[in-house]
Formats: structure tokens, sequence, C-alpha cells
């Protein structure tokens, strides 16, 4: 990912937050064959590990090598950016161009495929509990038939990644003007604005 120096985030605990509140990101993986696979995953980041899981329906973990390099790819929000949001386009003589505003975090490290019952049930024990929390009641692994969540289980295979690289980029039009982020601020939180943004979407 490239990322500017006026757009990094070195703030670990600012970007574990991040993390922590989009729940889920996309692992990138390649193949033995040379081919990338890639699937979107909630996700588990504790100390140096994430930890999620697959429906063993998916190929995807079949093709992924103990030890191979993983890429985890978390996108925030993001936004069209237009030209004429900007009051200072005037004093540029209209020498303004349209751009993307985005958060995104990239954690890369290898990859582990996990089949065990007991490491799965901790994993999706652990993924609950995070997404459950702050709930008024909230439910729990334990709340379900133990025989169904066994059978449940069976229909998953957990992936670890151990993180030992973190990119953090956060471009937010820092290198406009004062006035030019006020003005892309309101136009990104105009109602009318992000529901034609809103309708764009799958």
């Amino acid at each position: 990912m490239y990322v500017p120096t006026a757009n990094r985030v070195d703030d670990e605990a600012l970007i574990r937050e991040f993390v922590a509140e989009r729940g889920s990101g996309t692992l990138v993986t390649v193949g033995p064959d040379g081919t990338a696979d890639a699937t979107l995953l909630p996700v588990l980041w504790e100390a140096d590990l994430l930890v999620a899981h697959f429906a063993r329906a998916n190929d995807h973990w079949r093709r992924m090598r103990d030890g191979a390099a993983g890429l985890l790819v978390v996108n925030g929000p993001e936004a069209y950016v237009s030209p004429s949001w900007y009051p200072t386009k005037a004093e540029h003589g209209g020498r303004v161009v349209p751009t993307w505003n985005y958060s995104a975090v990239h954690l890369r490290g290898p990859v582990t495929v996990h089949d065990d019952p007991e490491w799965l049930r901790a994993a999706v024990t652990g993924l609950t509990d995070r997404h459950e929390a702050g709930r008024e009641h909230p439910w729990a692994v334990t709340d379900a038939p133990e025989r169904y969540v066994d059978g449940m289980l069976r229909a998953v295979v957990g992936v670890s990644l151990r993180v030992e690289s973190v990119e953090a980029k956060a471009k937010w039009s820092q290198n406009r003007s004062e006035a030019d982020r006020a003005g892309v601020l309101a136009a990104l939180t105009d109602p009318d604005a992000r529901a034609r943004m809103v309708s764009g979407s799958l």
C-alpha cells in the first residue's frame, strides 16, 4: 500500500481500535499455482495473532500452505471527493482534480490452517463474545445446544495470521487547506449526499 507521510498512521492503539470496530477484513493468499484467493472474514486481533474461520465449503483454505504469506486488508469509510467542494478552487484557476478519500489497514504475516475442534470452539467463542459485547442481552455460544454447536463447528475451518507488519493509512484531504477540508466535510455529512452514496452500494 502506498502511504505518503501525511497519510501514515503509526498509533498502534488507534490502529487496533480501527480493526476492532470494523470487525472484518479480506484475507488474501496465493495458492501453489500462483493464483490469488481473497475471502472476507470476521476477525479477532489479540497480541500478534489474528484469528478467523472459513466455511469448510470454501476452497480458499485448501489452497493455503501453513507458513505461507498472508495479507489481511481492513477497509474503513471511503468516499469520492469532488473538486466542486473546494472553496479555494477559484484561487487555483480551476487547477483541481477529483480524488478518493479512505482509511485502510494492511496486516501481513504467515498463515496457519486450524481444524482442531477445541481451537475452533475457542475461536468462534472469542469472535462471538467480541461482537456481542455491549448488547443488552448478549448471545453466547453456550446458549445453543452443544450437539448443534458441534455440528456447526464441523462446517468451518479456522485460520490464524501471525502479524509481522502493519501499515495504516488515513487519506482525508490532509494535503488541502483548512477551508477545502471543511468543504469536503460539509459535503460528506450532508444527508442527501450520504443517501446518494449509499444507494450506489450493493
